[in-house]
């Protein structure tokens, strides 16, 4: 097998689920396609909704003492939990962060998956999590933490893609060396400059901020301005086509 290395899915984090999982699903007109029972024993309920190949994830405490409850304290509820990519061997890829001294803080196996999660204070920003399915290498394959038919719920009308992800820090190019590293990605430049690590369906980009946070995504709209209207109806503010929702900037193009 080739070695490969893809966006699979951007977690949120939020107090409660609701209202936010039914805010995204209106105003970006995406359908909810599974909510994994198996996160319960973290004291998390969620709900996965997909943009195109990529899951947007959004998970919630219910109980006390979760590692996502500390994370939402920490961070006064900015920022996305969770980055998380799929790729031919995860445990390899784990292996080389823990070289550079990014510790392992969860393995999860639920067969054919199998991922690996980094800490999140070594990967700075956000969780990092590396994950593989047996048998199935295909985008549109099966990928059991979003349900046995998830591309049966891909709604492309309004939202067309997930195509970038924002990473705020005090210095953005020692953020993008580091996730670089973790990821094997080279830096690259974006526009006027700023740093990128550009995969195959999706880019992260790192600009200057007062914290270390994932603090934007970028989709990719039949209508920006519908999509502004409907978030607008909901009761957010709009500014330059984005609105805050879950802790992040959705970003419209």
């Amino acid at each position: 097998m080739s070695s490969y290395l893809r966006l699979r899915q951007i977690c949120l984090v939020a107090p409660k689920l609701e209202p936010v999982i039914a805010d995204i699903a209106a105003i970006m007109g995406l359908a909810v396609c599974y909510r994994d029972g198996n996160v319960e024993k973290y004291g998390l309920v969620n709900a996965l909704l997909p943009v195109d190949t990529i899951l947007l994830e959004v998970v919630s405490p219910f109980r006390d003492g979760t590692t996502a409850g500390r994370f939402i304290e920490k961070t006064g509820g900015r920022g996305g939990y969770m980055a998380i990519f799929c790729c031919d061997d995860p445990d390899a890829r784990a292996k080389a962060a823990n070289a550079i001294g990014v510790r392992t803080a969860n393995v999860i196996t639920h067969d054919p998956y199998h991922g690996v999660q980094l800490h999140p204070r070594d990967c700075r920003a956000a969780f990092i999590e590396f994950n593989h399915t047996d048998g199935s290498d295909d985008v549109s394959g099966a990928y059991p933490p979003a349900g046995p038919d998830w591309p049966k719920f891909i709604r492309k009308d309004v939202t067309q893609a997930l195509t970038g992800v924002e990473m705020q820090s005090p210095e953005p190019d020692a953020l993008a060396a580091h996730w670089g590293r973790i990821l094997q990605v080279p830096v690259s430049r974006g526009e006027g400059g700023v740093a990128e690590l550009k995969l195959p369906n999706a880019s992260f980009r790192f600009v200057r901020g007062d914290a270390e946070i994932m603090s934007a995504l970028d989709f990719r709209v039949a209508d920006p301005a519908a999509v502004c209207e409907a978030a607008r109806a909901r009761g957010y503010d709009i500014s330059a086509n984005a609105f805050q929702l879950g802790g992040v900037a959705f970003r419209l193009a």
